[in-house]
């Protein structure tokens, strides 16, 4: 067995060598020959876990020479109930941990639920794929013993706050251009390993998931009078790299570790089936408030594309204090490649791209460090077509089902966000409360303390 010191392993006694997974890494850190177990090299992977998602061998029940499946369990930190095969690729899980932290009475537990999870949640429940049910999901959290279930998508519409001013900023003093956007905890461990030579060309902001964490731990504490000390935080994301980035140093500026924990979508799934919730017959409930408030513009950062749009749609009425012309910004709607737009704002030209698959950055990156690149603003997301497509995902044995999810769960967050009243983040009446009651204004110092951050060299790290 390879060791779980990594998120991500291959299971040397079931991997058979068929590098269908050095075929999606994006970054080449798998290694071995056709035939034989392949190895990840640690340093290079940016824990992505596209190779979980493609991985289809998996353990025999049959073989008495493999390892025991508890055995097994116990090694990938999985919950002893569940029946799903083990697969040679996995991602290291933490529901465990969560399942004991749950029935410690002694912790105020808070959850986050990130916008990709709402729509791919319910296929492991025998739903249609991209089957939209935020309110089944907030009512099965409550039911696992969570005190708050707040949204991830308000950390989204924060996010457009702070990174909508920076971008202004940025283009108005001419200075760090392009920015790229920070939201992708697997993009930025890729720029710092590779590029950290550009790494003041990546946004300063926190991801949606940490901005979150913080607020958690200061404004929603003061709200419900509890002791942050005692706050577990916990997030529900469809990526297997937020766990190395909430163990990230930089995130414990509420004075504590800003996101305790992370389960993947699928983690989330077999915790709701061992405590025998019937996920399919749940009444809906919503998120809790201030902190489960959110606009279309939140709802949409799960795919490719939507962090530009929720950005253009703020940033646009920003700078030109009108309305923007149409909510509906098609034009940078990613597929699996890169997009290219120059958007009139007011009397600015903007120039944006939005990169899907990591695959597709390292000549934009190259072009950046030539001078080449006339853009202000990229959007770049690891995973082929955003975070709807995430290690943490159901996962599929048929490429075709694959796509036909992907397409599913794209169509019905944008149905989810032309749905909502409120569409644009700086719209968000609870954003605004925020600002007025605790925050300030974007890029304040309050803000630049808990919102942003710094990021490393991992080349001199390495």
């Amino acid at each position: 067995m390879t060791s779980t010191d990594n998120l991500i392993n291959i299971d040397s006694e079931l991997c058979t060598g068929c590098r269908r997974c050095a075929e999606v890494c994006p970054v080449n850190a798998i290694e071995g020959e056709q035939g034989t177990p392949q190895i990840i090299d640690a340093e290079r992977c940016v824990l992505c876990g596209q190779c979980v998602q493609i991985c289809s061998v998996y353990a025999s029940a049959f073989d008495e020479n493999l390892t025991p499946r508890e055995i097994k369990l116990k090694e990938r930190r999985m919950l002893k109930s569940v029946r799903e095969p083990l697969f040679a690729a996995y991602n290291v899980g933490h529901a465990q941990q969560v399942k004991e932290a749950l029935a410690f009475s002694e912790l105020y537990k808070i959850v986050q639920c990130a916008p990709a999870v709402r729509v791919s949640l319910a296929e492991e429940f025998g739903f249609p794929y991209g089957t939209l049910t935020p309110g089944k999901m907030a009512a099965s959290l409550r039911r696992l013993g969570f005190d708050r279930v707040y949204d991830t998508n308000f950390g989204a519409d924060l996010t457009i706050m702070e990174e909508g001013s920076e971008l202004i900023k940025r283009v108005s003093e001419g200075k760090n251009l392009p920015m790229f956007t920070s939201c992708c905890p697997a993009w930025v461990k890729y720029v710092e390993q590779e590029y950290p030579e550009l790494l003041h060309h990546l946004s300063s902001c926190k991801s949606p998931a940490q901005m979150s964490g913080v607020i958690f731990k200061t404004y929603g504490a003061k709200i419900d009078a509890i002791d942050p000390a005692k706050i577990l935080s916990a997030s529900i994301m469809p990526c297997t790299c937020k766990q190395f980035e909430c163990d990230r140093e930089e995130m414990a500026d509420s004075g504590y570790k800003d996101v305790d924990v992370v389960l993947t979508t699928r983690e989330l799934a077999q915790l709701i089936k061992e405590r025998g919730i019937d996920f399919a017959n749940l009444p809906d409930e919503e998120f809790d408030l201030p902190l489960g408030n959110y606009s279309g513009a939140g709802a949409i950062f799960g795919t490719s594309g939507g962090v530009m749009e929720a950005a253009l749609r703020t940033g646009y009425e920003l700078i030109t204090k009108k309305p923007v012309p149409s909510i509906e910004l098609n034009f940078v709607r990613g597929g699996e490649d890169i997009r290219t737009a120059v958007v009139q704002v007011g009397e600015l030209e903007l120039r944006v791209a939005v990169v899907s698959g990591l695959k597709n950055v390292a000549k934009v990156l190259e072009d950046v460090k030539a001078g080449r690149c006339q853009f202000h603003f990229i959007e770049v997301m690891t995973c082929p077509g955003g975070c709807i497509n995430g290690g943490g995902q159901p996962k599929f044995l048929l490429p075709e089902y694959r796509e036909e999810a992907n397409r599913s769960r794209k169509a019905s967050i944008y149905k989810h966000d032309s749905n909502l009243k409120i569409r644009k983040s700086h719209e968000n009446p609870d954003i605004k409360k925020l600002y007025e009651e605790f925050l300030g204004e974007p890029l304040g110092h309050q803000s630049h303390h808990l919102l942003h951050t710094k990021y490393v060299s991992r080349k001199a790290l390495n």
